[in-house]
């Protein structure tokens, strides 16, 4: 029986099964189809979507606006906790019991981990988790999956290095979530004090992942893909802290020739200094391909929790 997504929240990369992610599969290939030929869509029409961001973004915000719009809705935003209510000392809650009487669906960034849950226990529309702090993105993780099996052509049998911060990688954490469900090897590089949470470890382990945990980015080098992430500034309170650690990984051309096969290179970006940009030009850097997967994989969860689809 097919999976019904009408009313429901994206919150966590452990709420979806094999079957329901091939379903959100087979939609975005669909749009992407759809928007190849440049066929007019409107089955958004008429809908509204609030985008509410408490943290800085660029992807994420502006793909899920350009989403809607490709759809043929339209989008109210605020993009600064500075410029809402949140200001005043609003909760969440009462934030996105507002939001819900003038839109059909809420996209939602905040730097408390916990938030978007926080939003859909009192929204009375979908809600969309667009990053909580150092939890979740689940949707970034839904249009790695989709970019993994574009460039690779399966999700079964390959091995995925996670390269960086992954203590704070809420990319990562989800996009774990969603790889357990098949059979791949997982290895993890990371300094120790930014390690993969020991939960997300062993609950991968529990289900039959094979983990490999190393400080070598050479170990990653292997691969049949390397999911880079930035060490994030934002996530230290002392300064110094960040300044010891930064460009602790940089993949660069030097290092890739030591490769044995073309690895995919994937980065949610934004990117400081952990991959140089004479990688860019490798068949296998995939970042900004992508990206604009990432515009039909948030197409089809908005016309599916909304119910245009």
């Amino acid at each position: 029986m097919a999976h019904s997504f009408r009313g429901e929240h994206i919150l966590h990369g452990n709420q979806f099964t094999r079957e329901s992610l091939k379903e959100i599969m087979d939609q975005a290939r669909e749009f992407e189809s759809k928007m190849g030929s440049r066929e007019l869509l409107e089955m958004m029409k008429g809908k509204v979507l609030a985008t509410l961001f408490f943290e800085p973004s660029t992807r994420t915000r502006l793909s899920f606006e350009a989403a809607m719009h490709r759809l043929g809705g339209a989008v109210i935003s605020v993009a600064s906790g500075a410029t809402s209510s949140a200001a005043k000392g609003e909760t969440i809650a009462d934030t996105a019991r507002t939001v819900s009487q003038y839109a059909d669906v809420l996209v939602i960034r905040h730097p408390m981990v916990g938030s978007a849950q926080e939003a859909a226990g009192a929204a009375s529309i979908p809600v969309l988790n667009g990053g909580d702090g150092a939890g979740q993105h689940p949707t970034q993780a839904l249009m790695d999956v989709y970019t993994i099996e574009k460039e690779l052509g399966t999700l079964e049998n390959i091995t995925v290095a996670m390269v960086g911060d992954l203590k704070n990688g809420r990319t990562v954490h989800a996009l774990s979530a969603l790889l357990k469900l098949y059979p791949v090897d997982l290895v993890f590089v990371a300094p120790p004090a930014l390690k993969m949470p020991g939960e997300i470890t062993a609950e991968l382990k529990q289900k039959g992942v094979q983990v490999t945990e190393t400080e070598r980015l050479e170990n990653a080098l292997s691969c049949d893909l390397i999911y880079m992430t930035r060490i994030q500034k934002e996530r230290f309170s002392d300064p110094a802290d960040y300044d010891k650690i930064r460009g602790v990984y940089v993949l660069n051309e030097e290092i890739l020739k030591g490769t044995k096969k073309e690895p995919v290179i994937m980065h949610p970006l934004p990117r400081v200094d952990e991959i140089a940009v004479d990688v860019d030009s490798h068949a296998g850097a995939a970042y900004f391909r992508q990206v604009q997967n990432g515009v039909y994989v948030r197409m089809a969860l908005l016309a599916m929790v909304t119910g245009a689809v």
